[in-house]
Order: structure tokens, then C-alpha cells, then sequence
């Protein structure tokens, strides 16, 4: 017993290290920010009735071995009639560190779970730029990027055959 312990120690890492996962968030960030309001101040005296245009990406970097940048994108165009009251444009982003999983599991955690952790950020991100520009509070709604992730997944398994076969 002793003997593997002294083994293990000797070279630095244990065996339970060497095959362990690893999942690190090292960096959350903002990448690119911009708030345009361009009918100022004359939309203020326009009935608040705002209709609400929302775009969402998302896209990673392998930086290194096992080290991730992951950034979600937010564009909201909000508008009274045919106004442009603001357009918001927000890419958070993060940097993750994951080993030790198999790429299907791999692919999930940059697909979806990584952004589940930047949403909150990039939600707080775009209610202040939205307050400074002197609107009502907007919250981002809650996104299921699980169910956003299976049907990325389902569109990709749907299209391989096609590209095989053409």
C-alpha cells in the first residue's frame, strides 16, 4: 500500500488524477459590446409599445490543448412602429479548461452547458447597456440551450445523409 503511494507521488500525478475530467471555467469576459440609439431623444415621447427582434449565436476556439473560448452573441433590435428605438449587440465570452471526456460529451459541454454559465452574464450585460440608454428594464428571457443543442444535433444527424449521398 505504502509502495503505491509512494509511486504515485513520485511522479507528481495520481493514477484517479491522470483519468479524472476535468472542467475548469478560468475567464468570463466581454468580447464586444455596442448600444445604438439612433432616434434619441425623439423616440422618448413615443408611447412605450416596443416590438422586440432578438438574434442569438454562439461559436467556440479550441485555444490550446483542452482550453476552450466559448462566446455567445445577443443582437435585440427593439422598435416603436417603424422606429428603431435601440439595437443592442453583446459577445460574452468565457474560457474553459476540459479534459477527460469523450467528444460527444465534449461537444455537449461546449454546445450548451458552457452557455448556460455565460447567459446570466450576458443578460446583465445587455439590462445596464439598456438602462444607460435610458429605456425600461429589459431582461433576456431564460433560453434552453439543451433543447436548442438536441435540435442543432438533429439537424446535423438529418443533413450527414444527404451529404453522403450527393
Amino acid at each position: 500500500m505504502s509502495e503505491a503511494q509512494g509511486t504515485q507521488a513520485g511522479d507528481g500525478q495520481s493514477a484517479a488524477t491522470a483519468d479524472s475530467k476535468v472542467f475548469d471555467l478560468q475567464k468570463i469576459y466581454i468580447k464586444d459590446m455596442s448600444f445604438e440609439n439612433p432616434n434619441a431623444p425623439q423616440i422618448f415621447t413615443i408611447p412605450w409599445q416596443p416590438r422586440v427582434g432578438q438574434h442569438l449565436s454562439s461559436r467556440r476556439e479550441q485555444l490550446g490543448d483542452g482550453v476552450y473560448e466559448v462566446i455567445l452573441s445577443v443582437t435585440l433590435t427593439v422598435s416603436l412602429g417603424e422606429r428603431t428605438a435601440y439595437l443592442v449587440e453583446v459577445h460574452q465570452a468565457g474560457i474553459f479548461r476540459i479534459s477527460g471526456y469523450p467528444a460527444a460529451q465534449l461537444d455537449a459541454l461546449l454546445g450548451s452547458y458552457c452557455l448556460k454559465i455565460l447567459h446570466p452574464y450576458i443578460r446583465e450585460a445587455i439590462s445596464d447597456l439598456i438602462a444607460k440608454g435610458g429605456y425600461p428594464q429589459f431582461l433576456l428571457p431564460p433560453i434552453d440551450f439543451d433543447g436548442l443543442y438536441a435540435d442543432y444535433q438533429r439537424q446535423r444527424a438529418a443533413s450527414q445523409p444527404a451529404a453522403a449521398s450527393a
